[in-house]
């Protein structure tokens, strides 16, 4: 099965080191929520929001509030993986993403293999400078046109 990019997905590879391993060399569990993260970090980045410059200026930041996770096979020392997102839906402060971390199959094969899937659900915060509190706020009308047009 042959994945085609759509408008709302992207992709990046995730090379699976000793660090991510227990002594087996099985990928510790909750290492798949970091390259969830890292995947929705970078698709921000390819579409011109930098977590950082968010930061600063308009003050946002875009914090986690629900995982579902289903862990359906292990990741393995050495394998190259492909973790991938989609964007379900975009709400006035929050995105919804359905996310997937997946296996090439062996050489010549086009096949995937599924190894952990799940949905996320971030919402956007404005960060007060001085305190760190955190207020749930409208992701900015610009950015959200943004998004709602590659939904």
């Amino acid at each position: 099965m042959k994945h085609e990019q759509k408008p709302n997905a992207f992709t990046i590879p995730v090379r699976i080191y000793y660090e991510d391993t227990d002594a087996g060399g099985v990928v510790y569990y909750a290492n798949y929520l970091k390259f969830l993260e890292r995947c929705r970090t970078e698709w921000l980045r390819s579409i011109g929001h930098g977590q950082a410059e968010l930061l600063r200026d308009p003050g946002i930041a875009f914090v986690v509030r629900n995982v579902s996770l289903d862990y359906l096979k292990p990741a393995r020392l050495d394998d190259l993986l492909t973790v991938s997102l989609e964007v379900e839906k975009i709400a006035r402060s929050q995105i919804f993403f359905r996310q997937h971390v997946r296996r090439g199959g062996p050489a010549g094969e086009d096949g995937w293999e599924e190894l952990a899937s799940g949905r996320i659900q971030i919402v956007c915060v404005s960060i007060e400078t001085g305190s760190g509190q955190m207020k749930v706020t409208s992701i900015p009308a610009p950015m959200r046109a943004q998004l709602e047009a590659i939904q």
